[in-house]
């Protein structure tokens, strides 16, 4: 009752803010972005949902490979499963109902708990270094060209952004090497934050940590074995987060412009947009992923070809998985 009760409340937070940031996107050229939006090249946006599915199917495939039980769970199981996440990270603070719904879809195949919990943090090990990898290309791609010259501010945020990644890439890294210093570190650091009162029951979180510490380097432990799995985990979310990233390049060219897009500028783009998004608080990042869409894109599209780009990519890449993620899940749970 109380998870039902907190999807209602993040929806009605989401329907608010989608409504606020429809208004502001479309007051300033209300018509020609309505005209745009009943113009374009429908079969530039079949093509833009083709390879947003397609890197829901490249995160599927490393859920199956990882699980590695054929009569369990099947690949379609796997992409069904990750068609529900979208819906569950999307009504989520940070994305974070996304991971427990796995846990909880992979006991219901029979797969119990605590290898459910291993399968979702080696799948996590996996995203976590690809984004990481993929930011380190975005911003050394952009400290060489200076593609966005108009938003120093936000560059300076999305460099944030790719350094407390970069230290959670890090200290997965540590865990998986010396389990006796990360408890040490994080002993330090939870001795400090209970001095300043922050927290609380120093015992309590210290006893937490240490579990979350211990699940993480039984996992890294197994992926050090597990040479070929690591890199082809790796390797399949670096190509997930590629068809993610490259979508608004088809949303332009449905649009007619082929050439205020390419490939290396709508990468970077992208990347630095949903890395500043991961600081934004409310469900989905709403508000403040559009702002930073808007602002990134805009050094390459006009205004109006913009605010077309960032309705239908919202669409493709937010609300439609989490519309369809409900359907499944509620089919899912009535059978």
């Amino acid at each position: 009752m109380k998870l039902m009760d907190n999807i209602k409340k993040n929806t009605f937070i989401i329907l608010i803010i989608t409504i606020i940031v429809m208004y502001f996107v479309l007051r300033a050229d209300f018509s020609n972005i309505v005209n745009t939006l009943l113009t374009v090249d429908i079969k530039y946006i079949i093509l833009a949902i083709i390879v947003f599915f397609l890197s829901l199917f490249f995160k599927a495939y490393i859920s199956y490979k990882t699980v590695d039980d054929k009569e369990k769970y099947s690949l379609l199981e796997a992409f069904k499963h990750n068609v529900i996440i979208q819906f569950f990270n999307g009504v989520t603070p940070f994305s974070t109902g996304g991971q427990p719904m796995e846990i909880y879809m992979l006991t219901e195949h029979k797969i119990n708990a605590n290898r459910g919990t291993m399968i979702t943090l080696q799948n996590f090990i996996f995203y976590q270094i690809a984004l990481v990898l993929f930011g380190l290309g975005a911003v050394i791609y952009n400290s060489i060209y200076d593609i966005f010259p108009k938003v120093p501010i936000l560059r300076e945020l999305v460099l944030i952004g790719f350094i407390v990644n970069t230290l959670v890439a890090v200290a997965i890294i540590l865990v998986s090497i010396s389990k006796r210093f990360t408890k040490a570190f994080v002993k330090i650091i939870i001795n400090i934050l209970s001095k300043l009162k922050l927290v609380k029951n120093k015992e309590k979180t210290s006893n937490n940590w240490n579990n979350r510490l211990n699940e993480f380097h039984e996992c890294a432990k197994y992926l050090r074995k597990k040479k070929l799995l690591f890199i082809v985990g790796v390797l399949f979310n670096i190509l997930s987060l590629a068809c993610l990233y490259i979508i608004p390049l088809f949303i332009a060219y449905s649009m007619g412009d082929f050439t205020s897009l390419n490939i290396e500028n709508t990468l970077t783009a992208s990347a630095y947009v949903l890395l500043m998004g991961a600081f934004v608080p409310i469900p989905g990042a709403s508000g403040g992923i559009e702002y930073g869409f808007l602002s990134f894109y805009s050094n390459f599209l006009t205004k109006s070809k913009v605010s077309v780009v960032l309705l239908i990519w919202r669409f493709i890449t937010y609300y439609m998985p989490m519309i369809i993620g409900a359907i499944v899940f509620n089919l899912d749970e009535r059978k």
